[in-house]
């Protein structure tokens, strides 16, 4: 490093077998400030953020202290003679933004280097009203770290734990670190049979055959790591990680009338995996008089949405919550069903929520039937939209919150109480209380209730196997002669795995222009990555219609999810 005043991006220090990259590196003289630039937002006002009220480090933030302190380390070791200061460049959820289409200023350009040409040209910093973002000096933490305040493994100090991942590393031996319950449950190094086929190795099952002895039958067997919701104390300890070695001690049984209780969940599915039993339990009588209190028209509504760093408009918090899209599906007493309404809005730079919300409130307040969501991202995404209505100053904002309140049950956050009288019902808790399928392997996600449901119920195989035409649900977005369920050698395919692919008539040609980069829109996370390409992409209108087309037909997946789930729960039981 020269002796030359500068701001480095990316820069990279070494010493001896150690190497770091900090983000931004600023020297001045004889100072030099690492400043780690995280996504992650906190509150500025805040005193406890990263140390709790017994002093100790917070465990969300944990990976990032630690991390910093690795950089601070080996910068310090490479060069003694300089001082350096560790800061994080975090978003701030105290700070507005002042002006409109902040995040606009950023966008990827249809032609050029994305990474030298994304950022708009400003005359002045003055031009962007102020950052939303504060770096936090937290110096005196990873000081602390470093001269082993807080320890990352009892009985070793930092250094130590350096020069043990270091030679560990460099000699390519097993580190054999302890085995941990909830860190082992989350494992991301695990590898799919499909991974596997491809010659991807995985970690978890190196892991488990060197420490616990498992061999390569354990891996087929059920283990306490797959039961819903499971905290499994003791159980690594004592070496009984394997569903058939539970017992009914190890889940603390409390029975529920009419209901089956989160206890009496875990159980029923490890006594079904160990006997390899696919029957489903259900609570029949106690869900059909669950049923028996919905009110037809049933209305089915899914959202897709966004929480930006930048916000869209004056007076937006980083990571206020938008809601670009909703799909409806109605499901009338008679039977027929209808794709009845749709919205998104995509247009860069427009902040979509109150259109959304009007949008919501002309195809909900026809009539007064029963309204469902799966889970409770729904109810938390209108909260956040009243609480942004009530800062408004929007001319029909009374009648919205009016509106929503009725639809709605307050959360933590906002500052009233109130439960609607037509608040949606979540069909994942209806799931919870009455339904336990093994197929769903424990998760209770859409995602894996619904191939679950499928490949369990005659009645939707028989219907959905059909094309559109044939059978009485409309659609919005797919051809009359789509068929929403394909069988292969296991029985139905996933629908979610069968969406169609983008761009599917597009010469090579044409596909070798593309800028979003994108084939298939058929989880959250790719609706997510669609949407932000949206926004910050200047793509040609042709593409732009062809994401679009795809998130469509995505959400509205979601909400014919959530009218099989009912049919099924209707017409097998």
């Amino acid at each position: 490093m020269t002796e030359l005043d500068v701001i480095l991006f990316e820069a990279g220090f070494g010493y001896e077998n150690l190497f770091v990259r900090t983000d931004i590196v600023e020297k001045k003289g004889d100072n030099v400030r690492l400043i780690e630039v995280k996504a992650k937002s906190f509150n500025s006002t805040d005193e406890y953020t990263f140390l709790g009220k017994k002093g100790g480090l917070v465990a969300s933030w944990k990976p990032y202290l630690y991390d910093l302190a690795f950089q601070k380390y080996v910068a310090q070791k490479q060069y003694p003679d300089y001082d350096f200061t560790a800061f994080l460049c975090l978003a701030d959820k105290t700070k507005i933004a002042t002006i409109d289409g902040l995040n606009q200023m950023f966008r990827v350009p249809i032609n050029g280097d994305p990474r030298k040409d994304i950022v708009k040209k400003l005359s002045s910093i003055e031009e962007i009203g102020g950052t939303v973002l504060s770096e936090v000096n937290v110096d005196e933490i990873i000081n602390d770290i470093i001269a082993d305040k807080f320890q990352y493994l009892e009985s070793l100090t930092f250094e130590e734990i350096v020069d043990l991942f270091s030679n560990t590393y460099r000699k390519n031996e097993f580190l054999n670190w302890p085995i941990n319950y909830s860190s082992c449950k989350n494992c991301e190094f695990k590898a799919n049979e499909e991974q596997k086929k491809r010659g991807l190795l995985s970690g978890f099952e190196k892991c488990f055959s060197h420490q616990l002895g498992w061999k390569s039958t354990d891996f087929e067997k059920p283990n306490a790591f797959e039961v819903w919701n499971f905290q499994g104390k003791g159980l690594v300890e004592e070496n009984r990680l394997l569903m058939e070695q539970l017992t009914q001690d190890d889940f603390k049984i409390k029975p529920e009338a009419g209901k089956i209780s989160t206890s009496e969940r875990r159980w029923i599915q490890v006594e079904k995996a160990i006997a390899s039993d696919t029957s489903i339990h259900i609570e029949t009588e106690a869900l059909k008089e669950e049923m028996n209190t919905w009110v037809f028209p049933l209305h089915f509504i899914d959202f897709e949405t966004s929480a930006v760093a930048l916000p869209f408009t004056k007076g937006m918090l980083p990571y206020e919550q938008i809601a670009f899209q909703f799909s409806e599906h109605l499901y009338f007493e008679d039977g027929r069903i209808e794709h009845h309404s749709e919205y998104i809005n995509s247009t860069p730079g427009s902040f979509p929520n109150f259109y959304f919300v009007r949008a919501l409130k002309k195809t909900l307040e026809n009539d007064n039937g029963s309204i469902f969501r799966f889970a409770d991202h729904e109810n938390t995404i209108l909260c956040a939209i009243i609480s942004q209505l009530e800062k408004s100053d929007e001319f029909d904002k009374t009648e919205l919150i009016d509106f929503l309140k009725t639809i709605t049950h307050s959360t933590k956050t906002n500052t009233n109480v109130w439960k609607g009288n037509r608040d949606m019902i979540d069909l994942r808790k209806i799931i919870l209380d009455y339904y336990y399928n093994p197929l769903m392997k424990g998760s209770n996600s859409i995602k894996f209730v619904l191939p679950a449901i499928i490949n369990s119920s005659l009645f939707l195989q028989n219907k959905y196997s059909k094309p559109i035409f044939e059978i009485d649900v409309s659609s919005k977005n797919f051809s009359s002669d789509h068929i929403w369920l394909q069988p292969d050698k296991f029985g139905f395919i996933n629908p979610y795995k069968s969406l169609p692919s983008l761009f599917q008539d597009w010469t090579s040609e044409e596909l070798d222009k593309l800028i979003s980069e994108m084939d298939l829109i058929a989880d959250g996370g790719a609706a997510l990555t669609a949407y932000a390409k949206l926004q910050y992409i200047d793509m040609p209108d042709r593409e732009r219609k062809e994401l679009l087309r795809g998130l469509l037909k995505y959400c509205e997946l979601d909400t014919l999810a959530m009218v099989m789930i009912y049919e099924h729960l209707k017409n097998d039981f």
